[in-house]
């Protein structure tokens, strides 16, 4: 009996699947619509053709078989699944326009894809070398990965009976009670931000195609850039603002976002982590100053210039650059490999270890230090704000934070090894697993197209596992294997 229910959980489960790749080839034409302005580009376009039919035929395939009636809730352990596959096949099928056009090896554009919809931002393209058709696919990919692929994609399949995959995608920020209109919300200010941030840079001097790019990588912290030497190249301070504006934004996470387009200011104003990051920024710019930008400029000015964007760059997890880093010393260095590491806001399009799980860390800390100046028996509660909902340091928050610093820095030492051995120094080693792990996209020169495979698939694992942040993929692979296991001990007792 338990064996049919199984059966019929996971024929929901791949049904979901299936909806989503029924739609997810609408978006891989859009970069075809980038022909009508440019007619010539449509041969360079074909690929993506070619992979939104394959992308089309596997979701009715997965649909018609498994005939999933829609609404249906799932739980949180089917959401893990669903988003474990979800993200999978989409980086397979985002990889395919780049195979097909032969541009890149399956390795490569699997690397690259991930890169994408991870919003981490290092990649295998040379941008010089590669249709424009392509260019926008990858700000694409960023655009989706940042504010959620599993969640946008499924927001209009789901309805309201998808808490169980909005839970599993580690998202805290449920806008409003309705997961659906939750989802809505999040598109519209997502979007809202980037439309802006197009006319910003049309303002600053970029052309269309640059502004529209730069706006929506900039906004999925992603980092992909039109130019070789990414916003270095334009060499504008109004471009620098505008991206250090879009960075910060992408930065933040959507329930703040909220408080603010709802004019509650008391609530944002209860939130520690914008505060945090503001404060980190304050902190490590004057250090990286004094530290390494000194030894390249003389003017004040242009120090703090490039030491706050690179600062706000590696915190936010976008991986733009004004600088080249390869020369930089080993202080830079560590002081931007630390900025990777702790991240941007929980429920934003960051990566790392988040600026909430710091806060908290750094709330559970003070409030040890509170207690031991108290009487034995004396209660104290220490509140701590997400969006606008008042949540209190307690032993599961704790727990989760203790299980997801725990499985970044196993993972990040694992990765630093593996990189470090195929001859790469201690220190770029470090700065370059940190970016692919914080999903940043910063490099000092180790990740090329001609990287060993071994590596170039360590850094792909690593993104992967960053981007969903462990525990999903954990649960994920551990409820399939369980369940297999299952209907494997059923089968042989039949």
């Amino acid at each position: 009996m338990y064996r049919n229910l199984l059966k019929q959980r996971y024929r929901l489960v791949f049904g979901y699947i299936g909806n989503l790749f029924v739609f997810f080839p609408l978006v891989m034409m859009l970069p075809v619509l980038y022909c009508i302005w440019y007619p010539s580009v449509f041969v360079d376009s074909l690929p993506f053709l070619e992979a939104a039919v394959i992308c089309f035929a596997f979701g009715i395939l997965f649909k018609l078989i498994m005939k999933v009636k829609p609404g249906a809730p799932i739980t949180v352990q089917e959401g893990a699944i669903i988003v474990f596959f979800a993200w999978v096949f989409g980086i397979i099928f985002s990889a395919l326009p780049f195979i097909f056009g032969g541009y890149l090896n399956f390795t490569q554009a699997i690397f690259e894809s991930t890169s994408g919809l991870t919003t981490t931002g290092l990649t295998m393209v040379n941008v010089l070398a590669i249709p424009d058709t392509y260019l926008l696919w990858r700000s694409i990919l960023q655009f989706l990965g940042g504010a959620g692929f599993a969640i946008i994609m499924m927001s209009a399949i789901l309805g309201p009976g998808g808490l169980g995959l909005y839970k599993a995608e580690g998202r805290m920020d449920n806008l409003v009670p309705n997961i659906k209109s939750s989802t809505r919300t999040i598109a519209v200010i997502y979007t809202s931000y980037a439309v802006a941030g197009i006319l910003m840079y049309r303002i600053a001097g970029m052309n269309w195609f640059d502004a529209i790019n730069h706006s929506l990588t900039a906004l999925a912290t992603g980092g992909f850039s039109t130019r070789l030497g990414s916003i270095g190249e334009f060499n504008s301070l109004p471009v620098e603002i505008v991206t250090i504006v879009l960075m910060l934004l992408g930065a933040t996470g959507f329930g703040i976002h909220y408080t603010l387009w709802r004019r509650n200011f008391r609530a944002f104003w209860k939130n520690g982590e914008p505060k945090l990051m503001f404060l980190i920024i304050a902190f490590f710019t004057p250090l990286i100053m004094a530290g390494t930008m000194k030894y390249f400029y003389e003017s004040i000015g242009t120090q703090f210039r490039h030491a706050l964007f690179q600062s706000v760059s590696a915190l936010t997890g976008t991986g733009f650059s004004t600088v080249d880093f390869i020369p930089w010393n080993q202080m830079g260095l560590y002081l931007l490999t630390i900025l990777m590491i702790f991240g941007g806001n929980l429920d934003s399009t960051s990566g790392g270890l988040k600026q909430y799980r710091l806060f908290a860390l750094w709330k559970l800390l003070w409030m040890e230090i509170k207690m031991y100046f108290l009487p034995k028996n004396a209660l104290l509660k220490e509140e701590i704000w997400k969006g606008e909902t008042k949540r209190y340091l307690n032993h599961s928050l704790v727990k989760e934070i203790l299980l997801v610093f725990s499985l970044y820095f196993i993972t990040y030492a694992v990765g630093v090894g593996i990189t470090a051995s195929y001859g790469h120094s201690l220190a770029f080693s470090a700065f370059e697993f940190a970016s692919a792990l914080s999903t940043v996209g910063l490099s000092v020169g180790i990740t090329l197209p001609s990287s060993p495979v071994g590596l170039i698939w360590t850094e792909t694992i690593g993104m992967f596992l960053g981007r969903l942040e462990f525990l999903v993929v954990i649960y994920a692979i551990t409820k399939l294997l369980r369940d297999g296991k299952v209907m494997l001990a059923k089968r042989r007792n039949d």
